[in-house]
């Protein structure tokens, strides 16, 4: 059986990128490896330190790039991240200055929010 321990995101810049997503968003630093000119920076879910990590991959490569500003200019998030209370979350970032592209919507079972990470991406907020 296989099973998902890294999925990785494009970033503008791996600092900005982990200021956000840490002092933001809350997650937490699992790895931070120098690798070249850049580093393996790996991030998991406070409270879930043998998780999933989130791989905070510089957007160096020009496909890379272009790939990230497309979905970007397109609306397109990344990817999606799960809330138990979304509009309590959509609130907490708002005050801590997170811009929006979607107010929490609801959409059959599920509500979705749509913001930008400060790094090129659009993330998708969910609670099921």
């Amino acid at each position: 059986m296989m099973k998902i321990i890294i999925t990785s995101i494009f970033v503008e810049d791996q600092e900005k990128a982990l200021a956000f997503y840490t002092n933001t968003l809350g997650f937490v630093k699992k790895h931070d490896v120098p690798s070249g000119a850049h580093r393996w920076l790996t991030l998991v879910s406070s409270g879930e330190e043998n998780g999933t990590e989130l791989l905070l991959e510089p957007n160096v490569h020009p496909a890379a790039k272009e790939y990230q500003q497309k979905l970007f200019a397109d609306g397109i998030p990344v990817t999606m991240f799960g809330v138990s209370d979304i509009e309590k979350e959509y609130n907490d970032l708002v005050e801590k200055g997170v811009a929006f592209t979607m107010k929490p919507t609801k959409m059959g079972d599920i509500t979705i929010a749509v913001f930008d990470d400060t790094c090129g991406n659009l993330i998708q907020m969910i609670q099921q």
